[in-house]
C-alpha cells in the first residue's frame, strides 16, 4: 500500500514525518481513536517511514502483538513476550518498531511491567501503542508517551475513501454508506462487507414495520434476535436512529432525495405512515436511553426488551 492511498488524519501524519526526518521522533506514542478509525495504518505508515521505506508491507523489524485468541485481555505474561522481542536486536537495519494493539485492554499489573521498558527501549526501538480508551491506561503509562488522538474523517474525505474502495457503489448506495459510518472507514467496511449487519438493518425495519400490532412473545422474540448479535449494539442503535430520522425527515417533507437509508425507501414511507411526528421523536428518546444503559454495562436483554415495550407503548 502507497503512503499516498492513506485518506485522512494528514495534519497528525504530516507533523510525525517532519520529526522522524529531523530525527527528533521520540521513541513512545499512544495513537487512540474509534475502532476502524485507523490507528493500525498510521502506526504501520509510520513504521515504514521510520525504517525509511517507500510503502506499507510486512517488514521484518515492525513487530505487531495483538490479544491472543481466545483472551480478552493482554496479561502480564504476554507483556513479557513483548519486552523479550523489543530487547532482540533488529534483523535488518538499525531501527525497529514494535505496534501493540488494544493498549486499553491489557491489564494493570502488564501496563506496570512495561513501564520501564516503554520510558527507556534500547536504542533504535520504537514503541506505538494503540487504544481506543485511553483513561483506561495508567497515567505513568501516559506520562512517558506522546498521544495522539485521530479525529473522524470529513464527510469529503470519507466519500473518497468509499468511492475509492467500492467504485461499483451507486451515489445514493454511498450516500448511505456515509451516513452509517459517521466518519470512521471501518464502519464504512462493515457496512458494505458485513453481511450480520445486513441482516440486522432487515430484522430493525421489521421491528418498526411490526411492532405496534405485536403480542408479548413477538417482542421477546425480537428482543432475543437483538441480543444474539453480541458486539454489534452500537450498529443496532445506530440503525434504529437512521431509520427513525428519515421517517422524520419523509413527513415532513415527502422528499425521498433527503432519506439516507435510500434502499429502504419504501419501508421508510409505511414507517412514518404508522407513526406521528411526536411519536417518532419520543421513539428517538427511547433509543438514544437503551444505547446509553449499554454503555453504561446495563444487561443487553434487559435494555433491547424494555426499549421495544416502550416503543409498542408510544
Amino acid at each position: 500500500m502507497n503512503f499516498s492511498d492513506i485518506i485522512g488524519h494528514e495534519k497528525i501524519r504530516n507533523q510525525l514525518e517532519l520529526l522522524i526526518k529531523e530525527g527528533k521522533f521520540s521513541h513512545a506514542h499512544i495513537i487512540c481513536g474509534e475502532d476502524g478509525i485507523g490507528k493500525s495504518l498510521i502506526a504501520q505508515e509510520l513504521a515504514a517511514k521510520i525504517l525509511e521505506k517507500t510503502e506499507i508491507k510486512q517488514y521484518a523489524d515492525v513487530i505487531e502483538w495483538k490479544i491472543k485468541s481466545g483472551k480478552k485481555s493482554i496479561s502480564v505474561d504476554q507483556v513479557r513476550d513483548i519486552i523479550d522481542e523489543v530487547s532482540k536486536k533488529p534483523y535488518e537495519g538499525d531501527k525497529k518498531v514494535i505496534i501493540v494493539h488494544d493498549l486499553d485492554y491489557m491489564t494493570i499489573q502488564g501496563q506496570n511491567a512495561f513501564l520501564k521498558t516503554i520510558e527507556e527501549p534500547p536504542k533504535g526501538v520504537f514503541i506505538f501503542l494503540l487504544c481506543q480508551t485511553p483513561g483506561r491506561l495508567l497515567d505513568t503509562i501516559k506520562s512517558r508517551c506522546q498521544m495522539h488522538k485521530l479525529k473522524k474523517l470529513s464527510n469529503e474525505e470519507m466519500a473518497k475513501f468509499v468511492r475509492n474502495k467500492y467504485p461499483n457503489l451507486t451515489e445514493a448506495e454511498v450516500k448511505t454508506v456515509l451516513a452509517f459510518s459517521e466518519g470512521i472507514p471501518g464502519r464504512s467496511e462493515s457496512f458494505i462487507e458485513n453481511t450480520s449487519l445486513k441482516v440486522i438493518r432487515d430484522k430493525i425495519v421489521e421491528i418498526l414495520l411490526n411492532i405496534k400490532k405485536s403480542n408479548y412473545e413477538d417482542v421477546i422474540n425480537y428482543s432475543e434476535e437483538l441480543v444474539n448479535y453480541k458486539g454489534y449494539s452500537e450498529e443496532i442503535f445506530e440503525c434504529f436512529i437512521l431509520y427513525i430520522r428519515d421517517s422524520l425527515v419523509y413527513k415532513e417533507t415527502g422528499k425521498d432525495d433527503l432519506i439516507i437509508n435510500n434502499d429502504k425507501i419504501e419501508n421508510i414511507k409505511k414507517i412514518s405512515m404508522q407513526f406521528s411526528m411526536n411519536r417518532l421523536n419520543k421513539i428517538s428518546d427511547i433509543v438514544d436511553y437503551a444505547k446509553s444503559n449499554i454503555e453504561s454495562n446495563v444487561s443487553s436483554e434487559l435494555t433491547y426488551s424494555m426499549m421495544l415495550f416502550k416503543i409498542q407503548e408510544v
